[in-house]
């Protein structure tokens, strides 16, 4: 489904399991998800969201909309689910599963590789009401956990192992065989590395910059669509992996860690482990852009090279901020 009228057909079908007025839903997003922003009767604003087909299932889809919900009812600044008239969290659409949560207004912090701020200083500030955020995210599991949470694991297995939930990086057909060779090496060191972390539970999985709001009320976090259980490092090591090649990228690490380190414990041993969890973020989105863009779309050698950049990282154990 990519024709516009057709996607706009599937929302307004999706929609009528809602109490939706009759303002014309405004697509927002076509990536893993559709996304349109809407509204129901008596004005409220919702993200409605058009599941990629066979990407998650509806236990999934479920699960993570009842973290949330707990998430939100702790005052945590994520999206609340938002039932539909029969009081289910989804609805069939045509192929695709339906949700809805309620609308969080804001400004993504950041576009892909964009820089994220004029100087260090501000870069940092902004990196610290993250790291604060991700923490607490964090926290609030640790004392609720979700239960069940039938979502994604990611673990060594799941970032590594001989199916990795987005795929096999190491395969990716531009790579020249002393490139795979390169990525295979450094996959093997990386799943070592990871015996090392010690923090281990539910994770957002996805801490993108244009998944993190900038609110009237300070930062938001949306798109729990990732999510699942993991390495708590990977949450930072996803928000940071944007910012390679950025010349600012150490003062959004010291403000990240920092911000993070006011609300939740994170031994410098731990931190000495980040850039390899960098590299793994680096790594799956390597293999995930195989097969969601075409072979000539410019990211999938963007992709690549970042990933073979990272792998040398973890290969001479350099950390790659550090210039």
């Amino acid at each position: 489904m990519t024709d516009g009228a057709d996607m706009l057909w599937a929302a307004h079908d999706a929609l009528q399991a809602w109490d939706a007025d009759k303002t014309a839903p405004r697509l927002v997003s076509h990536r893993e998800n559709i996304v349109f922003d809407a509204s129901l009767n008596g004005g409220r604003r919702i993200a409605l969201r058009l599941h990629r087909p066979g990407y998650q299932e509806r236990a999934a889809i479920e699960a993570e909309l009842n973290w949330c919900a707990a998430l939100a009812a702790r005052g945590l600044p994520v999206p609340r689910p938002v039932p539909s008239r029969t009081g289910t969290l989804t609805v069939q659409a045509g192929p695709r599963l339906a949700s809805c949560v309620d609308w969080l207004d804001g400004t993504p912090i950041g576009a892909g590789d964009q820089p994220l701020g004029p100087d260090a200083a501000s870069v940092a500030r902004d990196a610290r009401a993250l790291g604060r955020l991700i923490a607490q995210l964090h926290n609030a599991t640790d004392a609720h956990p979700p239960a069940p949470f039938p979502r994604p694991v990611w673990d060594a297995e799941g970032l590594l192992g001989e199916t990795p939930l987005w795929g096999r990086f190491w395969e990716h057909p531009a790579l020249t065989p002393p490139q795979r060779d390169c990525l295979g090496q450094a996959r093997a060191l990386a799943a070592d590395t990871l015996k090392a972390v010690t923090d281990f539970g539910p994770i957002h999985a996805d801490i993108l910059r244009e998944n993190v709001l900038k609110t009237d009320r300070g930062l938001a976090l949306i798109d729990f669509d990732d999510c699942g259980t993991g390495y708590r490092l990977y949450d930072l090591g996803t928000a940071l992996i944007q910012g390679w090649g950025d010349p600012l990228w150490a003062a959004q690490v010291a403000g990240l860690t920092e911000g993070y380190r006011s609300q939740r414990s994170l031994p410098d041993d731990q931190i000495r482990l980040l850039p390899v969890l960098v590299a793994l973020r680096g790594f799956a989105s390597a293999g995930w852009i195989v097969t969601r863009a075409t072979g000539d779309d410019s990211r999938q050698m963007s992709y690549v090279r970042r990933a073979l950049a990272l792998a040398q990282h973890v290969i001479n154990q350099t950390t790659p901020w550090e210039r």
